[in-house]
């Protein structure tokens, strides 16, 4: 395993245990989404360029449209849950409840 490949790994590894272990907060929680996101990004990018082949090179590229797309989306679940709620804890949403 390559250096590179081990940063790329373990900040993606990071991203989700972070996700699994520590979602007390939406914010926290969409934080790191977008930290898997990136270093996805980020590998899918570096693969790309060393392939050196054209067929990839629109990959990362929509990844990271889509990543927008998903921030944006989550986003504005955390102002409407703030809106709605008050806070933005995950303890306090009780999604039976309308």
């Amino acid at each position: 395993m390559t250096p590179v490949h081990f940063s790329f790994s373990s900040a993606f590894m990071l991203g989700l245990m972070g996700l699994a272990f520590h979602r007390t907060h939406l914010l926290s929680a969409l934080l790191c989404l977008e930290g898997m996101m990136l270093s996805l990004f980020i590998a899918l990018a570096l693969w790309a360029l060393q392939l050196e082949s054209t067929g990839f090179s629109a990959a990362p590229m929509l990844l990271l449209a889509f990543s927008a797309c998903e921030a944006s989306a989550g986003l504005a679940l955390l102002v409407a849950t703030a809106r709605t709620h008050g806070t933005d804890r995950l303890q306090n949403l009780n999604l039976l409840q309308c």
